[in-house]
């Protein structure tokens, strides 16, 4: 296998160009340090209010967690429906689904609105039991949903072969209303829409330092009524917040495309995002090419604080996968490549005002792309209302209690912090 992106390497089928790095001092309404996912839905609701707005990404558009993803569009993301339950109760559960599914259909309007080619899929959600846990797991989501009123197909040991015939599946639930893309694809064409409507994007641009309204580059410097910081992986020279919001290592790798028969080995009833129950979760689905997408990770790397570039820890999901479809032995997974995923110790993202600098909104740990698109878009609104989603700022704010505090994080460290804070917000959290 190549260490390398597979969704880079699509880009070479594009005319995609680079936004010049910002070489000027600028004025704006609103500044966006960060052109991933929430930032680029950030700049598309300003500038469709009329703001003049500048964003300023270090790498390009996309190109750090966005563009490392699966491309799935679901709510889920590392909290099922069943633990928001527990979690909220059902009628706060549904606000925080809401906020998810809010951000599937922001990005599949946008994707239809402006015609951006992304490999955009509609592809069910399929969430895969395994052992008893799994089973549990597979019940209670399916009570959760007919509580709420969402539908679903609810699969068991013998019926579940028919949509995927992996084995030492316990059982599964699907839903419709969910989508695959090519994240990359889908950064860089929204980057030229916004381009489009006048917004002023400056790749390769890294933000040393804010202050004030002011935040100052190597070459250049923006000054704004607002800033909006949406970035991954956050340091602490910019905010105390960072403490609050941490990188879990993923890996994911691509394989060769597919024959149809291979692709139907796995999945006999038509192309599914598939992923498991276990804690450290395998995840799966097809692109339009026919090549499957397999990510991956093991519990001693996905806290570790550099970052693993060799393949042995996807080698050992492609083992795991291969073991439960035999038939594709032969098949070849031609590249692979690492990523983080900025989460909160319990899993849902922060989106608040800085306490110190007023000017300053984060928008951070969105685990899920449609989580980012959210949560930018809703950052979006309380620049232009603050009144705008008061009843979800509760769920977002940065003071929300934590099981490990930061006064106790200081003495176990951040990694065994956030890693006893994720198990326990994913498995026995009740309120926040």
């Amino acid at each position: 296998m190549i260490l390398q992106n597979w969704w880079y390497t699509t880009l070479l089928n594009t005319k995609v160009g680079l936004a010049p790095p910002l070489r000027q001092d600028l004025e704006a309404d609103v500044l966006i340090i960060g052109g991933g996912m929430s930032g680029l839905h950030t700049a598309l609701r300003l500038v469709k209010a009329g703001k003049k707005v500048v964003v300023l990404e270090r790498n390009i558009c996309g190109g750090s967690s966005t563009g490392k993803s699966a491309g799935f569009l679901t709510p889920d993301s590392e909290l099922e429906l069943s633990q928001l339950v527990r979690r909220y109760g059902p009628k706060a559960a549904d606000s925080v689904w809401g906020m998810g599914a809010g951000g599937v259909k922001l990005i599949v309007q946008a994707i239809r609105d402006y015609k951006i080619d992304c490999d955009f899929l509609e592809q069910d959600s399929l969430f895969l039991g395994i052992g008893g846990k799994g089973r549990k797991a597979v019940h209670h989501e399916a009570e959760s949903r007919e509580e709420l009123n969402y539908p679903s197909v609810v699969y068991d040991e013998k019926t579940l072969p028919a949509v995927n015939a992996g084995r030492g599946y316990a059982g599964g639930i699907r839903y419709t209303g969910t989508y695959g893309i090519n994240p990359l694809l889908y950064a860089q064409g929204l980057k030229g829409v916004l381009r489009e409507h006048g917004v002023q994007i400056f790749e390769s641009t890294e933000v040393i330092g804010i202050k004030g309204h002011t935040a100052h580059t190597h070459l250049g410097k923006v000054t704004a009524d607002h800033i909006v910081l949406a970035v991954d992986k956050l340091q602490k020279r910019f905010a105390e917040v960072a403490g609050n919001v941490y990188n879990a290592q993923t890996f994911m790798s691509v394989t060769e495309p597919l024959e149809e028969k291979d692709m139907r080995a796995i999945l006999p009833g038509g192309n599914l995002m598939c992923w498991d129950s276990t804690l450290v979760y395998s995840y799966y689905r097809f692109t339009g090419d026919h090549r499957l997408i397999l990510g991956g990770g093991s519990a001693p790397t996905t806290f570790l604080p550099m970052d693993l570039t060799e393949p042995f820890v996807i080698r050992g999901v492609i083992r795991k996968f291969k073991r439960r479809f035999p038939s594709l032995k032969h098949v070849d997974f031609i590249q692979y490549w690492p990523g983080r995923i900025d989460t909160t110790k319990d899993l849902i993202p922060i989106v608040d005002q800085d306490k110190h600098n007023p000017a300053l909104l984060y928008v951070l740990g969105c685990v899920g792309l449609p989580w980012a698109a959210f949560c930018g878009d809703y950052a979006a609104g309380r620049i232009l209302n603050p009144a705008e989603g008061k009843e979800l700022a509760p769920y977002l704010s940065m003071d929300r209690k934590f099981l490990i505090p930061a006064g106790l994080q200081k003495v176990l460290g951040k990694i065994m912090s956030f890693a006893l804070n994720n198990a326990y917000a994913k498995y026995v959290q009740k309120g926040y």
